[in-house]
């Protein structure tokens, strides 16, 4: 098959990726088309933090499709159960109940539907910045007004607050809120961290007006951030938690973790042809596995933390900020980010955007020191030089 028909886009709706067609993958290389060699700085958006094509997974996926590739989930299967047991066994007691669907915006849609049929209330306060999603409920809860606007009105009853804003969060949350959704670390929104205080503060909100508490961590779980789950840094503990990207080491899966008392006052029913398949669970097992036995969140603390050291070191007049926990790392600069992510494609390291000024890492957590060190160094060049 040639590169063109590779590259060329029969879909709709897709942003511009340029010309660049991958044809293959292994850990935290990538290789193009044209035979051009790639490190993995971001390219899998934090779905690929076992890296490409880890052993484990491939087996585990392998095994399962020769034994059960489908069933529907009115059908159980140990492989789901399986699955199930040990995600929730790395949660703290308070969660008890599982809903599978295949991405993170059908875990917030099923939070969103959880949430107002458990309450018996409309409404949802999410905070400026934050991204949850493209469908209509999490694109709702969505702030960036070009992502919304081609696709209004959208769904009522959902207001934004300024993000680590404790006495905006506060004011907003009342009687009527259903659920006060945030993420511990925006990513898309510019790798913004939230503090102590905002997070505590949300908790106490939502225990005085009996509100529900959402945990976006479709980004920052499975050890991104240091932690197996960003909520542990600070103890906060979430009513709802909501998972996807690397919890099934890049296989398509999403998760909407709930309390027993959210799942028992939940009316109505939810449902998804492909959620929770035995496909999608035997990779969602054998990547827990992989990350909690090899100590992936530590790695990711320890590597993070060497970034943050040489990025913090770029120059002074071109790097406004940098930002973030763990591999989840952003830097923003005092100039549009394109180039400097095209610079960086050139010298063989693929980084992504987090908005027009922000350049935003997610490496797999399983990079080679070397790769990272590498790429550390191409980008200190290429700010330099930029």
């Amino acid at each position: 098959m040639s590169e063109s028909l590779v590259a060329r886009s029969l879909e709709f709706g897709q942003p511009a990726r340029g010309r660049l067609t991958i044809v293959r993958a292994q850990g935290a290389r990538l290789w193009g088309a044209d035979g051009r060699e790639f490190v993995d700085l971001g390219a899998t958006h934090g779905a690929g933090s076992l890296g490409a094509a880890h052993p484990e997974v491939a087996r585990a996926v392998a095994a399962q499709a020769r034994e059960l590739l489908y069933l529907g989930s009115g059908y159980s299967n140990p492989v789901r159960t399986a699955f199930l047991e040990r995600l929730l066994s790395l949660l703290p007691s308070s969660f008890t109940r599982v809903f599978l669907s295949n991405s993170g915006a059908e875990a917030v849609e099923a939070g969103l539907k959880a949430a107002r049929s458990a309450t018996g209330r409309p409404g949802i306060v999410a905070a400026m910045r934050g991204f949850h999603g493209r469908t209509f409920g999490a694109l709702s809860a969505t702030w960036r007004r070009e992502l919304r606007e081609p696709f209004e009105p959208l769904v009522p009853g959902f207001a934004h607050v300024p993000f680590n804003d404790a006495a905006a969060l506060d004011e907003a949350v009342d009687e009527s809120t259903a659920l006060v959704l945030l993420e511990p670390v925006q990513g898309e929104g510019g790798v913004h961290v939230a503090t102590a205080e905002y997070l505590r503060a949300a908790r106490a909100a939502c225990d005085r007006t009996g509100a529900l508490l959402a945990f976006d961590e479709v980004q920052t779980g499975i050890g991104r951030t240091g932690r197996l789950f960003a909520f542990e840094r600070w103890g906060v503990v979430p009513d709802v938690l909501l998972l996807a990207k690397s919890l099934a080491g890049g296989v398509p899966i999403g998760a909407t973790v709930t309390t027993e008392e959210v799942a028992r006052r939940f009316r109505g029913t939810h449902h998804s042809t492909f959620g929770g398949n035995p496909l999608a669970c035997a990779a969602g097992l054998a990547a827990l596995e992989v990350t909690v036995r090899e100590h992936l969140p530590a790695r990711a603390e320890a590597l993070g933390a060497i970034g943050r050291r040489h990025l913090e070191a770029l120059p002074g007049p071109k790097v406004r900020e940098v930002r973030g926990l763990g591999l989840l790392l952003g830097v923003e600069l005092r100039e549009r980010v394109a180039p400097y992510l095209a610079a960086l494609e050139r010298r063989g390291y693929l980084a992504i955007s987090a908005g027009p000024s922000v350049l935003r890492l997610l490496p797999p957590l399983t990079i080679p020191d070397a790769d990272w060190d590498a790429g550390l160094r191409a980008i200190a060049e290429v700010v330099a030089g930029g």
